[in-house]
């Protein structure tokens, strides 16, 4: 046949290719937070830098060492700072749900009942137990209906991945007109991975709070700029003392630094606690204490 009457090549398309490799040069922390793809079993990857557990000061030298922390610590020692004044003024029963180490307790008065609550994997998790503590399982807290005249949840909510519920729960176990005090950090590391999970802002706090049936609710920022500034600038030296997330031979360097940087350590301290004394606008904080109550009357 002439080849001006052959027939044309049939249309096959565009030339198939590769798929383009849909990532960034860096690591991919869904490995970190637990969600893994089909067939990869790797571990989690360490933190880089875990703070030592939070303590009760019962002796000399714990008192000491808690002191010294809330130096050191400045999300702690601003916590600390708000609740000396509420934790005296609590009367009856009084709920602490996600205690951890229980290190606020003994701002209490010693005639107000005192019932610790944690999950049963806290010490697997977070490295916290406690012989005389509730421990549970699931959505509902080991508390009765309206069991509790005041409720601290400090730094725990940003833990818990259905907060609604949670919120929920922290209303039924309170009395009528009952407390709720709540702190969530706002500038902190992503700590004790992956079983941190949210920050929240004052909006979303406010909202969440109303929905779940609380009133009178007041948000409270700790520190400004100038206390996230210190607190940013410490916790850099912490990590390179802490090897900058490596091991062995590799981490000597970073150590090395961070022990030449000591200095800046301490002055980033004097600055956040300054801070925290002069927080300027709330924008920018370490995070937000909260208190609320519920509807009716004691």
């Amino acid at each position: 046949m002439p080849a001006r009457y052959a027939k044309p090549p049939a249309e096959t398309g565009p030339a198939e290719t590769a798929p383009p490799d849909w990532s960034l040069p860096r690591e991919d922390l869904t490995r970190r937070a637990g969600a893994r793809s089909p067939g990869d079993g790797a571990a989690l990857v360490a933190e880089g830098f875990r703070p030592p557990p939070h303590e009760r000061a019962q002796s000399g030298a714990a008192r000491l060492r808690v002191f010294l922390r809330r130096l050191a610590d400045l999300q702690f020692g601003s916590i600390w700072r708000d609740l000396a004044r509420l934790l005296p003024e609590a009367r009856g029963t009084f709920a602490d749900v996600g205690c951890g180490a229980q290190p606020f307790r003994d701002l209490l008065r010693p005639e107000v009942r005192y019932i610790a609550v944690d999950t049963e994997d806290a010490e697997s998790r977070f490295g916290y137990r406690a012989a005389d503590t509730r421990l549970y399982r699931g959505a509902v807290l080991p508390l009765g209906d309206g069991e509790a005249d005041t409720v601290l949840c400090t730094e725990t909510l940003e833990h818990v991945l259905e907060t609604m519920p949670f919120l929920r729960e922290l209303r039924r176990v309170l009395a009528p007109g009952g407390r709720l005090i709540l702190t969530v950090p706002f500038a902190a590391r992503w700590h004790f991975v992956p079983q941190d999970y949210w920050r929240f802002t004052p909006s979303g706090l406010a909202y969440l709070l109303a929905q779940a049936g609380f009133c009178e609710i007041r948000i409270y920022a700790r520190g400004g700029a100038l206390a996230v500034a210190g607190y940013k600038a410490l916790g850099l030296v912490l990590l390179l003392l802490a090897g900058y997330g490596y091991r062995g031979i590799a981490g000597a360097l970073p150590r090395l630094l961070g022990a030449g940087l000591l200095p800046l350590g301490l002055l980033a301290a004097l600055v956040g606690h300054i801070g925290l004394m002069f927080p300027g606008t709330a924008e920018d904080t370490l995070g937000y204490t909260v208190l609320a109550r519920t509807g009716g009357s004691q």
